[in-house]
């Protein structure tokens, strides 16, 4: 749960919702071929559903500092392409898409390319 406080009171996003729309942000990048489970608890998810969720390989916090939120990304791309583009691409993205629907600030988005895949 991710809470902001305004002059008109507080507000709470769930931590599924800025998840499903990061997901949603960076798997409409150009050379994203899917994303990759960040953790055992998401691995072990995609295995009981046989199925990729849409949060998968997205992990959001907070900064203790700052209380920016810190976004964490692991991906697999197509072969052939620009990494270094596709990662600025899908950085952009993500800032401008939580900027755009939650008002938030991102402090920073850790893109981790964990595979390449021929497709």
């Amino acid at each position: 749960m991710i809470k902001t406080d305004t002059h008109l009171g507080t507000i709470e996003l769930s931590s599924g919702y800025l998840s499903a729309l990061i997901g949603h942000a960076v798997t409409g990048c150009f050379g994203v071929v899917r994303m990759n489970p960040a953790g055992a608890t998401q691995g072990v998810k995609t295995a009981v559903l046989r199925s990729e969720p849409i949060d998968n390989g997205v992990k959001v916090y907070t900064a203790k500092d700052s209380g920016k939120l810190r976004i964490d990304l692991h991906i697999t791309v197509m072969y052939g392409v620009n990494v270094t583009a596709i990662t600025d691409s899908i950085r952009n993205k993500v800032r401008y898409a939580v900027g755009c629907e939650t008002g938030l600030d991102v402090d920073r988005v850790n893109v981790f390319v964990d595979a390449m895949e021929n497709s």
